[in-house]
C-alpha cells in the first residue's frame, strides 16, 4: 500500500510540476509571437510575466517545478523494467532528455546573464543574440521541442477525457499554431533589431540599454555552460548505470514463466506477465495496449497461482464481467515473483500479422443508430422474395442517403433495418450528425411514402433508436475475411432503444448522452425513462412522434427560432 500511495504521490507530482512548465512555456512562446505585432506589446507582456517569475515565490515555483519533473522522470525511467515501449513513449522521453542540453544555454545567457552580470535580459537583448546565429537554430529547435514534448504529454494524460477527445481537432490546431506565431515574432522582431544594432548609434545606445555583456562575461557563461552540460550527463550516466545495475540483478533474479503450448521464458521479476511476454516475443494478445480496460490478456494459472499477489478491485471486476474461473488473471495485471504455469486464454495464430491496424481494435466515443421498418413481415406476407427484395432495395435506396450525407456509414443491413454509425473526429460532431441524418431519414422517408401511395400501396413506418458512447471498432472475423465493423454496450444499448420506439408508439427516441453532446438538453419533463435490459438504472431518452421537422424541435428547447441542427 506504502509502495502503490508513493507511486501515486509522484504521478501527481510529475503531472502537476508538468502543467506548471507547461504554462510558463505556453505564456513565453506568446510573448515572442508578439514580436511580430508590436515589440511594445512584447515588452509589457514580459515585464508582467517577471513580476510573478523573477519574484521569490515565483522563481520558487517555476525552478522547483523544473526540478521535481525532471528529477520524478529521471526516477521513473531508471526504475523501468524494460526499455521496450511505445514508440510515442520512447520519443516523449527523448525530447525530455534532449530538452536539458538546449535550456542550459538559454538559462545561463538570460537569468543568468541577469543576475551574475547584471544584463537587461529583455526581448530586444534575446532577439540581437540569437537572430541569424547557430543557437539562434538552436533555440528555435529548443521550441519545438519543448512544446511537442508538453502538447504530447498533455494528450497521453487526458486523452481518456470525453470532453478532451471531443475538443481534439481543435485544440490540434491551436497547438500548431502556438509555434508557428512564436516563430514569427522571433523572426520579425530579430530582424528589427538586428537592423537598429548596425546603426552606430543606436549601437552604443543598445550596448548601454542591455547592459551588454563584453567579452570576459561570455567567456565566463560559456564556461558555466559547458559545467552545467557536463553535470547533467553525469546525472544521466548515473540514471544509466542505475538502470543497468538493476537489469542485472533482475537478470539474476529473474522468474521462468511456461506457457503451456507455448515456450518457457526467463524474465526479470517486477515485470506484469504482459510485459515479460513482449520483452522475450512471445505473442500475447491485448486489446487495449495493457491498460486492465479488457480482458483479452486474460491466463490460466495452472501451476503457482497460490504464490501470486489477488487481484486489485479493477481486475477483480472485469474478470467478474466475462465469468472468468477463479484462477484465471489479467496478464497486464500481475507481477510474477515466482514461477508458474500459464495458459494464454487468446493466442494470436500466425495468421495475426497478416492482419491490418485495424484488427487490434480501436474506442471511439461515436454516435450510432437503429432503424427498423415496422410490420415488415405483415407487410410481406404471400409476397414473391424477388418482390421482397424490390421494396427493400427501394426503401434502403430511399433513406440512407441521409445518413451518407452527414459522414455516416451503414455498418451492418439487418434484413429490413440496420445499424449506422457516424464516425467522426469528436463526439460532438458525430452527435450533430446523427441528428442531421435522422432528420433527413424523415423527410425521405415521407417523400418515399408519397411515392408509395402514388402507386396504390400502403405507407411505411419505421422506428429509430439513436445513442451516443464508447465503442469499439475492428476487424472481426478470420484473417483475410474480417470485415471492419463495431461492437460494445453502446451498440446493444442503442439497439433496445429502437426497440423501444414501438412500446411507445414513437417513430425516434434519442437518448439523453447523445443529446447532451450536441449541446441540446432537452428538459426532464420532455424525456422517457427507459427500463433497458442490461443497464442498471433507467436511461433517459427523447421520445420524438414525427423527426421531419427535427431541427425546429430542437430550436424550441434553445429558445430560438425556427433554425437548422448546427453543422459542423
Amino acid at each position: 500500500m506504502n509502495d502503490l500511495w508513493r507511486g501515486t504521490l509522484a504521478t501527481r507530482l510529475r503531472i502537476a510540476s508538468g502543467l506548471v512548465l507547461f504554462t510558463y512555456a505556453l505564456l513565453h512562446f506568446l510573448n515572442i509571437g508578439l514580436g511580430m505585432l508590436s515589440p511594445v506589446w512584447m515588452d509589457a507582456m514580459q515585464d508582467a510575466r517577471q513580476i510573478v517569475t523573477r519574484s521569490f515565490l515565483g522563481a520558487l515555483l517555476l525552478y522547483g517545478a523544473f526540478a521535481v519533473h525532471i528529477t520524478f522522470a529521471l526516477i521513473k525511467l531508471a526504475q523501468r523494467g524494460t526499455l521496450r515501449m511505445p514508440v510515442w513513449e520512447a520519443v516523449q522521453i527523448g525530447l525530455g532528455i534532449f530538452i536539458p542540453v538546449l535550456l542550459v544555454t538559454h538559462l545561463v545567457h538570460t537569468r543568468g546573464a541577469h543576475e551574475i552580470h547584471n544584463v537587461n535580459d529583455e526581448m530586444g537583448y534575446i532577439m540581437l543574440l540569437l537572430y541569424n546565429t547557430s543557437d539562434g537554430w538552436k533555440q528555435s529547435l529548443l521550441l519545438l521541442v519543448v512544446w511537442t514534448h508538453g502538447c504530447t504529454g498533455l494528450h497521453f494524460w487526458l486523452r481518456g477525457k470525453a470532453w478532451w477527445r471531443r475538443n481534439l481537432p481543435l485544440l490540434a490546431g491551436l497547438a500548431a499554431l502556438v509555434p508557428a506565431f512564436a516563430l514569427a515574432g522571433f523572426l520579425v522582431e530579430g530582424r528589427r533589431v538586428r537592423a537598429q544594432f548596425t546603426d552606430p548609434t543606436e549601437r552604443d545606445v543598445m550596448i548601454e540599454r542591455f547592459n551588454f555583456p563584453d567579452r570576459e562575461a561570455f567567456a565566463e557563461m560559456l564556461t558555466l555552460t559547458e559545467n552545467l552540460r557536463w553535470l547533467f550527463g553525469v546525472i544521466m550516466a548515473v540514471v544509466a548505470l542505475a538502470y543497468l545495475v538493476k537489469y542485472i540483478r533482475a537478470r539474476q533474479q529473474s522468474v521462468t514463466i511456461h506457457y503451456g503450448n507455448g515456450p518457457q521464458i526467463n524474465a526479470p521479476r517486477g515485470l506484469t506477465l504482459l510485459e515479460m511476454s513482449r520483452l522475450r516475443g512471445v505473442p500475447h494478445a491485448s486489446l487495449c495496449g495493457g491498460r486492465g480496460r479488457c480482458t483479452t490478456c486474460r491466463v490460466v494459472i495452472e501451476e503457482g497461482l497460490d504464490l501470486l499477489h489477488p487481484p486489485s478491485e479493477a481486475e477483480a471486476r472485469s474478470l467478474a464481467a466475462v465469468g472468468a474461473e477463479p484462477n484465471t488473471r489479467l496478464a497486464c495485471q500481475i507481477k510474477p515473483m515466482d514461477p508458474m504455469t500459464v495458459v494464454r486464454v487468446f493466442q494470436p495464430d500466425g495468421r495475426s500479422k497478416h492482419r491490418g491496424h485495424a484488427s487490434q481494435g480501436e474506442e471511439r466515443e461515436l454516435a450510432l443508430l437503429f432503424l427498423d421498418m415496422r410490420g415488415f413481415t405483415a407487410r410481406t406476407t404471400g409476397q414473391l422474395p424477388y418482390d421482397v427484395v424490390f421494396l427493400l432495395n427501394r426503401f434502403f435506396d430511399a433513406i440512407v442517403p441521409a445518413i451518407t450525407a452527414q459522414g455516416g456509414t451503414v455498418d451492418k443491413y439487418l434484413g429490413d433495418g440496420f445499424l449506422a454509425v457516424f464516425e467522426l473526429p469528436a463526439s460532438d460532431n458525430s452527435a450533430h450528425a446523427a441528428l442531421r441524418a435522422i432528420e433527413g431519414i424523415a423527410q425521405a422517408l415521407a417523400a418515399f411514402n408519397e411515392t408509395l401511395a402514388s402507386e396504390g400501396q400502403s405507407p411505411v413506418a419505421i422506428g429509430i433508436g439513436a445513442h451516443l458512447g464508447d465503442v469499439v471498432l475492428g476487424e472481426i472475423g478470420a484473417a483475410g475475411q474480417a470485415p471492419r465493423t463495431l461492437i460494445g454496450d453502446t451498440v446493444n444499448t442503442a439497439s433496445r432503444i429502437e426497440g423501444a420506439t414501438k412500446e411507445h408508439k414513437v417513430q425516434v427516441f434519442i437518448s439523453a448522452p447523445l443529446l447532451d453532446a450536441a449541446g441540446h438538453p432537452v428538459p426532464r419533463e420532455q424525456m422517457t425513462a427507459l427500463e433497458l435490459r442490461g443497464l442498471s438504472r433507467p436511461l433517459l431518452a427523447w421520445p420524438i412522434s414525427e423527426a421531419s421537422n427535427l431541427s425546429v424541435q430542437l430550436a424550441r428547447f434553445r429558445g430560438f427560432e425556427e433554425t437548422e441542427v448546427p453543422k459542423t
